[in-house]
């Protein structure tokens, strides 16, 4: 189910709005900081991939004109990644049509009863996960 659930929702996301399941991710993170910004690091962590990873997937977002990043004047070694407002439109452009993609694959096929345990169960697991060594909860 997850498989088949992440593949259609990623299909509609880049067929919809030109983007992918990361970049969607990326956006959305930066949307919900106070001024859009965030170190390459903290971003890493919160998607959990590596900040090799993330970074050469910006790489490719900075062309495309939706993140700018640039050297943290904090310390010189790590860089900020900044959304743009083209970033943001993409945003604001994919939302509404993602947001109806996940009610109409799953949440509007449960019933209030089973979100209510989907939300238990999903806390229990996120719970456990988050403990594990390397982890931060």
């Amino acid at each position: 189910m997850r498989r088949l659930l992440d593949l259609e929702l990623a299909r509609e996301l880049m067929q919809d709005a030109g983007l992918s399941e990361p970049d969607y991710d990326v956006l959305s993170d930066l949307s919900e900081t106070p001024d859009q910004r965030l170190r390459l690091s903290e971003l890493a962590d919160r998607m959990l991939w590596s900040r090799s990873r993330l970074s050469h997937h910006l790489s490719r977002m900075q062309h495309r004109g939706l993140v700018t990043r640039e050297e943290c004047a904090a310390d010189g070694r790590g860089s900020i990644v900044t959304l743009t407002p083209a970033g943001r439109r993409a945003l604001e452009a994919a939302a509404p049509g993602h947001v109806a993609a996940v009610r109409r694959h799953l949440v509007d096929l449960l019933t209030p009863e089973e979100i209510e345990a989907l939300g238990a169960l999903t806390h229990r697991v996120v719970g456990r996960l988050a403990r594990r060594p390397g982890r931060e909860g």
